[in-house]
């Protein structure tokens, strides 16, 4: 731990040094501008990805849902069990890849749990209600982003404090949370949100408390003739937020998260109703540093994480981790065509289990955290050049540090050229990128499964396409190829002793697809968005994941006060496996395709009030996503919001 605060020290030093040098900035006003992709303001014309943003406007038509849901919106995206019982585990399956190739930060620093399968992030921890928007870019991100971004980065952006001495919201909704044969219409969902904030001289502030619960709905679908408990959902979140401006060249600020949920589940390995119990909780913080100098800034974020997860069934475990992570970068702009960004990337993760023997009353350790722990260090650099007659280059390269695999370069390639037209562009691109994916410390050290001999996954990523604006239109058509060499799976060693153990395949794994995105406007405020996926994936890596994925919003806005929005999923067959006790091996079931549509509408009662209310899944589809698990059917919500 010392060494973690060092670094961090001679980071935040350097950080003020810049400070003392400090004059404006120059940041070119934009219209429409990514981040993600590099990490400088850029028009999007001059970026070689299709990068999506999910805006303040888009989340508040979606108030009620969650942020897996959301994102599942999303083309080349299929977040697995957004759509179950509000606590099914959850799998991020972006272009055929899976939850540890994809990189989910908040406020630009990483966030995994050590202690996790697949060092992943949980999103059910996080709250809607303190999300401004959503940064997506897709494709191997690693040089700028890490071990793990594979497939995706995902970077969720916290609200601002209001711009005045005090501002208050509170947020509430009630709805309905039923299966598609379930006609029981009582209220069994409740969310609440309270936010506190804003300036004061040079100081901001922010505290944030939500809860949400959710019940009526079991895990598992009861076989016919049986009735299953419910498997209740319980959250809440407390967000605090203290920020202090010296000048406008430097500011920063601290900050604290506790997000915890209690969640109830059936046992999944036998279809049988159970009354097993997952306990998450996490508690986070850091700090955000940022100083702007002539031509350039310096930015400096980090985060400290404990997690806790209890399982509580007939083989109760306890889980807890420590990450320390840090990013610290310099953007220099040397002229209005090259851009650099030179930064260091650090992560520091250890973790403990427990178990209860069979016939034990008190829990003993298994794994401890002076074993299962690694650090990993990363100097990066990109460079993004824009010629002005067309022609830009973003690439960069990453010296991967790993305390137990020693050094991986990574590197990206991503050339585009924009062909300039009287009402817009036409941009082509195409990008080669490389990633590099170490185990999870569960992987390496579980007692029961883990495989100290497992060596790191290694994927490179081909992608070309191309982006057309004109006016209210943008259209884009993404080609990708992704392999995989190394990947890491769960094998069956001996079905008969249910002898199971994490294993590299020496297989090549190929995925490849199209994404193709459609954005209009029409006539007034009516708007249409559209995109389609067409995945394809060796069939053995292929569970859960559609090969053709639809998702449309139709979108209106009436006078200003009143919002309307349809939103349509159409998602196709796909196969899952299960257990088969009688043979002791996993077998593959296919599994149907289905559609969605969902509707909401909100209104502007007052300049304090609005209401909003909304009905999912309005065919009351019966749908399956993994298999014998039950889903939602048609639900209502009824929500309002107060501010002061």
């Amino acid at each position: 731990m010392y060494k973690k605060l060092c670094i961090s020290g001679v980071l935040l030093c350097t950080c003020l040094s810049f400070s003392q040098q400090a004059k404006n900035e120059k940041v070119e006003s934009l219209d429409e501008v990514v981040l993600i992709d590099s990490k400088f303001l850029l028009n999007r014309e001059n970026s070689g990805k299709v990068v999506t943003k999910i805006s303040t406007e888009e989340l508040e038509k979606s108030r009620g849902q969650s942020i897996p849901e959301i994102i599942n919106r999303v083309s080349g995206i299929e977040i697995n069990g957004s759509r179950s019982n509000e606590g099914q585990n959850l799998g991020y399956f972006v272009r055929g890849g899976r939850n540890r190739e994809v990189v989910i930060m908040v406020d630009g620093v990483q966030l995994n749990d050590a202690s996790s399968i697949a060092n992943d992030f949980d999103l059910r921890l996080l709250a809607l209600d303190q999300v401004a928007s959503i940064e997506i870019i897709k494709g191997a991100s690693s040089t700028l982003y890490g071990s793990g971004a594979a497939t995706a980065v995902i970077n969720i952006i916290t609200k601002e404090p209001v711009d005045r001495k005090v501002g208050l919201q509170y947020q509430t909704m009630i709805g309905t949370n039923n299966t598609s044969e379930d006609k029981n219409l009582s209220v069994s969902r409740l969310e609440q949100a309270v936010v506190l904030s804003g300036k004061l001289s040079k100081f901001d502030y922010q505290v944030n408390f939500s809860n949400r619960y959710s019940d009526n709905i079991s895990a598992v679908s009861a076989p016919e003739g049986a009735e299953f408990e419910d498997n209740p959902f319980k959250k809440y979140n407390v967000y605090a937020r203290v920020g202090y401006r010296f000048n406008e060249n430097l500011r920063f600020y601290f900050y604290g998260n506790l997000d915890k949920f209690n969640s109830s589940f059936d046992d999944a390995f036998m279809y049988a109703d159970a009354d097993n119990r997952l306990i998450s909780d996490q508690k986070r913080t850091g700090t955000h540093w940022i100083a702007k100098y002539n031509n350039g800034s310096f930015i400096f974020s980090n985060s400290y994480t404990e997690s806790n997860r209890e399982i509580v069934s007939e083989f109760p475990n306890k889980f807890d981790s420590k990450v320390y992570a840090f990013d610290a970068h310099n953007k220099y702009i040397f002229n209005s065509r090259l851009h650099t960004v030179l930064g260091v990337n650090g992560n520091f993760s250890e973790f403990n289990s427990y178990n209860r023997p069979f016939g034990e009353t008190v829990f003993q350790q298994a794994i401890g955290a002076d074993v299962a722990n690694f650090d990993i260090i990363d100097p990066y650099v990109n460079v993004v050049y824009l010629s002005g007659f067309g022609l830009n280059l973003n690439t960069g390269v990453r010296l991967n540090i790993h305390s137990e695999y020693g050094s991986h370069l990574v590197y990206n390639l991503n050339p585009s050229y924009v062909f300039d037209m009287e009402s817009g562009y036409l941009k082509a691109l195409a990008s080669y990128s490389t990633a590099f994916i170490t185990p999870s410390l569960f992987q390496l050290y579980d007692t029961s499964f883990g495989n100290t001999e497992l060596s790191p996954e290694e994927s490179s990523t081909w992608e070309s396409g191309m982006e057309y604006k004109a006016g209210n239109l943008r259209l884009s058509a993404v080609y990708f190829k992704r392999f995989t060499n190394n990947f890491v799976d769960f094998v069956v060693v001996d079905p008969a002793n249910f002898n199971y153990q994490y294993r590299n395949i020496s297989d090549e794994f190929v995925a490849k697809g199209i994404e193709v995105e459609i954005e209009l406007k029409l006539i007034g405020d009516i708007s249409l968005s559209a995109n389609y996926t067409f995945t394809e994936a060796d069939r053995r890596f292929a569970l859960r994941i559609p090969k053709h994925k639809v998702n449309a919003t139709f979108a209106y806005n009436f006078k200003e006060k009143t919002n309307v929005a349809l939103n349509y999923q159409y998602n196709d067959k796909r196969t899952d496996s299960f257990f088969n006790d009688q043979t002791f091996g996993n077998e593959i079931v296919e599994l149907d395709s289905y559609s969605i549509l969902d509707f909401f509408i909100d209104h502007k009662v007052t300049n304090n009030l609005k209401i909003f209310a909304g009905i999912t899944n309005l065919a009351n589809a019966d749908y399956e996503e993994i298999y014998r698990f039950n889903t939602r059917g048609r639900n209502t919500r009824l929500g309002l919001i107060l501010n002061f």
